[in-house]
Protein backbone atom coordinates (compact mmCIF):
# COMPACT_ATOMS: atom_id res chain seq x y z
CA UNK A 1 0.00 0.00 0.00
CA UNK A 2 1.22 3.40 -0.93
CA UNK A 3 0.97 6.48 1.46
CA UNK A 4 -2.49 7.81 0.44
CA UNK A 5 -3.79 4.20 1.10
CA UNK A 6 -2.14 3.91 4.54
CA UNK A 7 -2.91 7.54 5.92
CA UNK A 8 -6.58 6.68 4.29
CA UNK A 9 -6.99 3.41 6.26
CA UNK A 10 -5.69 5.31 9.43
CA UNK A 11 -8.27 8.46 8.90
CA UNK A 12 -11.01 6.00 8.37
CA UNK A 13 -10.13 3.86 11.54
CA UNK A 14 -9.25 6.48 13.59
CA UNK A 15 -12.71 8.86 12.64
CA UNK A 16 -14.93 7.12 10.58
CA UNK A 17 -17.74 7.48 12.76
CA UNK A 18 -17.12 11.28 12.90
CA UNK A 19 -17.85 12.08 9.76
CA UNK A 20 -21.98 11.21 10.22
CA UNK A 21 -21.88 13.41 13.38
CA UNK A 22 -23.13 17.38 13.05
CA UNK A 23 -20.00 18.60 15.11
CA UNK A 24 -17.64 16.06 13.16
CA UNK A 25 -18.19 16.04 9.91
CA UNK A 26 -15.28 16.25 6.31
CA UNK A 27 -13.75 18.75 9.18
CA UNK A 28 -12.90 15.03 11.62
CA UNK A 29 -11.33 13.44 9.00
CA UNK A 30 -9.28 16.23 7.75
CA UNK A 31 -8.21 16.68 11.53
CA UNK A 32 -7.06 13.29 11.71
CA UNK A 33 -4.96 13.76 8.80
CA UNK A 34 -3.77 17.12 9.39
CA UNK A 35 -2.24 15.36 12.66
CA UNK A 36 -0.14 12.62 10.67
CA UNK A 37 1.28 15.56 8.61
CA UNK A 38 2.17 18.00 11.33
CA UNK A 39 4.72 14.62 13.18
CA UNK A 40 5.94 14.20 9.71
CA UNK A 41 6.84 17.96 9.15
CA UNK A 42 8.23 17.51 12.36
CA UNK A 43 10.52 14.83 11.34
CA UNK A 44 11.17 13.21 14.51
CA UNK A 45 10.73 9.56 16.60
CA UNK A 46 7.28 9.69 15.42
CA UNK A 47 8.86 8.91 11.81
CA UNK A 48 10.06 10.38 8.94
CA UNK A 49 7.03 9.50 6.42
CA UNK A 50 3.32 9.11 6.32
CA UNK A 51 3.70 5.58 6.79
CA UNK A 52 5.75 5.23 9.44
CA UNK A 53 3.97 7.87 11.19
CA UNK A 54 0.52 6.21 11.12
CA UNK A 55 2.13 2.43 11.75
CA UNK A 56 4.07 3.36 14.89
CA UNK A 57 3.02 1.25 17.24
CA UNK A 58 0.64 2.44 19.81
CA UNK A 59 0.46 6.15 18.05
CA UNK A 60 -2.91 5.24 16.09
CA UNK A 61 -5.01 2.54 17.79
CA UNK A 62 -6.69 1.26 14.40
CA UNK A 63 -3.00 -0.17 13.90
CA UNK A 64 -3.05 -2.12 17.34
CA UNK A 65 -2.84 -5.69 17.17
CA UNK A 66 -5.14 -5.78 19.31
CA UNK A 67 -7.95 -2.97 18.02
CA UNK A 68 -10.62 -4.13 16.25
CA UNK A 69 -10.19 -1.91 13.83
CA UNK A 70 -6.94 -3.21 12.56
CA UNK A 71 -9.33 -6.51 11.07
CA UNK A 72 -11.39 -3.72 8.95
CA UNK A 73 -8.51 -1.43 7.77
CA UNK A 74 -6.07 -4.40 6.83
CA UNK A 75 -8.60 -5.61 4.43
CA UNK A 76 -10.42 -4.58 1.24
CA UNK A 77 -12.60 -1.67 2.36
CA UNK A 78 -16.19 -1.36 0.70
CA UNK A 79 -17.65 1.31 2.74
CA UNK A 80 -18.41 4.17 -0.14
CA UNK A 81 -16.76 6.42 3.00
CA UNK A 82 -13.22 4.73 2.30
CA UNK A 83 -13.79 6.82 -0.94
CA UNK A 84 -14.29 9.95 0.82
CA UNK A 85 -10.71 9.12 3.51
CA UNK A 86 -8.92 8.48 0.18
CA UNK A 87 -9.78 12.08 -1.06
CA UNK A 88 -8.93 13.30 2.05
CA UNK A 89 -5.75 11.60 2.16
CA UNK A 90 -4.22 12.85 -0.85
CA UNK A 91 -5.58 16.59 -0.60
CA UNK A 92 -3.70 16.87 2.96
CA UNK A 93 -0.70 14.82 1.20
CA UNK A 94 -1.02 17.78 -1.43
CA UNK A 95 -1.11 20.58 1.02
CA UNK A 96 -4.81 21.21 -0.74
CA UNK A 97 -6.64 22.34 2.70
CA UNK A 98 -5.51 24.11 5.58
CA UNK A 99 -4.36 22.23 9.04
CA UNK A 100 -8.00 22.61 10.89
CA UNK A 101 -5.81 21.88 13.84
CA UNK A 102 -4.09 24.65 13.51
CA UNK A 103 -0.83 22.54 14.17
CA UNK A 104 -1.67 19.64 16.83
CA UNK A 105 0.13 16.67 16.40
CA UNK A 106 -1.61 14.48 19.33
CA UNK A 107 -5.33 13.99 19.35
CA UNK A 108 -7.71 11.50 21.55
CA UNK A 109 -11.18 11.01 21.72
CA UNK A 110 -13.36 13.03 24.05
CA UNK A 111 -15.24 9.66 24.99
CA UNK A 112 -12.35 8.12 26.71
CA UNK A 113 -13.00 6.87 30.43
CA UNK A 114 -9.79 7.51 31.56
CA UNK A 115 -7.38 10.20 29.03
CA UNK A 116 -3.83 9.27 27.83
CA UNK A 117 -0.93 10.67 30.59
CA UNK A 118 0.30 13.13 28.14
CA UNK A 119 -3.11 15.06 27.84
CA UNK A 120 -3.43 15.38 31.60
CA UNK A 121 -0.86 18.72 31.95
CA UNK A 122 -1.54 19.28 28.43
CA UNK A 123 -3.85 22.40 27.48
CA UNK A 124 -6.36 21.38 24.49
CA UNK A 125 -5.99 23.97 21.52
CA UNK A 126 -9.30 22.85 19.47
CA UNK A 127 -11.99 19.69 19.49
CA UNK A 128 -13.24 19.16 16.37
CA UNK A 129 -16.69 15.95 16.66
CA UNK A 130 -15.56 14.02 19.59
CA UNK A 131 -11.58 14.13 19.31
CA UNK A 132 -9.49 16.85 21.29
CA UNK A 133 -6.10 18.08 19.85
CA UNK A 134 -2.95 19.12 21.42
CA UNK A 135 0.38 20.80 19.94
CA UNK A 136 2.59 19.25 21.72
CA UNK A 137 5.60 19.96 19.57
CA UNK A 138 6.89 22.39 21.99
CA UNK A 139 7.31 19.17 24.86
CA UNK A 140 10.75 17.27 24.59
CA UNK A 141 9.64 14.11 23.47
Amino acid sequence: MNEIQILARTIFGEARGEYYRVDGGLASLIAIANVIKNRQKQQTWYGKTIVEICQKPYQFSCWNTDDPNLKLIATTITDPLFDICLNVAERVIKDDWPDLTQGCDHYHASTMSTFPVWSLTAKPKIKIGRHIFYDLSKRSK
